[in-house]
């Protein structure tokens, strides 16, 4: 549920309209979706429990239950796995019963889910610490919550390029990439929401490509184009766009002349707390001095090191 006092920074339907003109083509740029579940299924490979209810934001066309489908053991760790997306086209996609759903006003009953995952959805929240503790509360005592976001470096090529496009025209840059969050951020959120056992990590994805504007067909095929709540203020001309190609190639191009663009996948794990869940050590419980552990001697408050 989005707070009140929250200033939307993405315009949502915007977003959902394009996921549905994205959504036809989308199997044939799904790299990074395909990447994050391949990741989503390997952790949850490794787990050993079964979860009964499990939920996955965010579907896009069923990515996570046919990954789930072709691996064996992790058919038998989840039970029902409902799916749901902000695009009804991405859900037609899908036979049964998907929903429509948007990440930030999510129907979530409390306690009532054991796995949630959301892959590529958490970078275009607005209200992202009240997405955390609805997940949070929805999920059962020792319920998982995985998510896989793009994180800070994604596009960083392509942001600084068309600041300095932009820049030389009008003086000024204007935001015409997402900004994203890293992972000490989704550390912090995890915390905030009340998960325990929070790990936060990154992957990062260098894509090549013949140059500037074939980066640009992917991003939109993708249906990943910015969708700021608030228009530009200036215009993006075919000249600032001609200038950032120019400026790419000149800074970010391999000696074979293909042009490199970072993306970032930054992955949380968080559990709603249960008490078979390993605690940290009371304060003072330790059985060695770290003195003694490193082999060297204790210098006591107040005391100058030797030396």
């Amino acid at each position: 549920m989005e707070s009140p006092n929250i200033t939307p920074l993405f315009d949502r339907k915007l977003l959902a309209i394009r996921r549905n003109r994205a959504a036809r083509g989308y199997r044939s740029v799904a790299f990074l979706k395909e990447r994050a579940v391949a990741d989503v299924c390997e952790r949850l490979d490794f787990i050993n429990r079964r979860f009964e209810q499990a939920l996955d934001i965010g579907s896009h066309g069923g990515f996570l239950a046919e990954a789930i489908a072709r691996h064996r053991n992790l058919c038998d760790k989840i039970g029902a796995l409902a799916e749901c997306d902000i695009s009804p086209a991405m859900l037609r996609q899908r036979p049964g019963a998907p929903f429509l759903a948007d990440e930030d006003h999510m129907p979530l009953a409390p306690q009532s889910l054991d796995l949630i995952v959301s892959t590529l959805g958490l970078h275009w929240v607005n209200d992202v610490p009240g997405f955390m503790a609805q997940t949070r509360l929805a999920l059962r005592p020792d319920g998982l919550l995985l998510v896989t976001f793009l994180g800070g470096r994604t596009l960083q090529e392509l942001r600084t390029c068309l600041a300095e496009a932009e820049t030389e025209s009008y003086g000024e840059a204007t935001a015409r990439v997402s900004p994203f969050a890293d992972a000490q951020d989704g550390a912090h959120l995890l915390q905030r929401a009340g998960f325990a056992l929070p790990v936060a990590d990154s992957d990062v994805v260098t894509v090549r490509y013949t140059n500037l504007f074939g980066l640009f067909r992917d991003i939109q095929a993708m249906g990943e184009s910015a969708a700021f709540f608030q228009k530009p203020r200036h215009p993006l001309t075919r000249r600032i766009i001609a200038r950032a190609a120019g400026l790419y190639q000149a800074n970010h191009a391999d000696p074979d002349g293909k042009v490199r663009a970072t993306f970032e996948l930054i992955t949380l794990t968080g559990w709603a707390p249960h008490e078979s869940q390993q605690k940290p050590l009371a304060r003072g419980s330790a059985k060695m001095r770290l003195a003694d552990a490193l082999g060297t001697r204790e210098i006591p408050t107040g005391e100058k090191p030797p030396g």
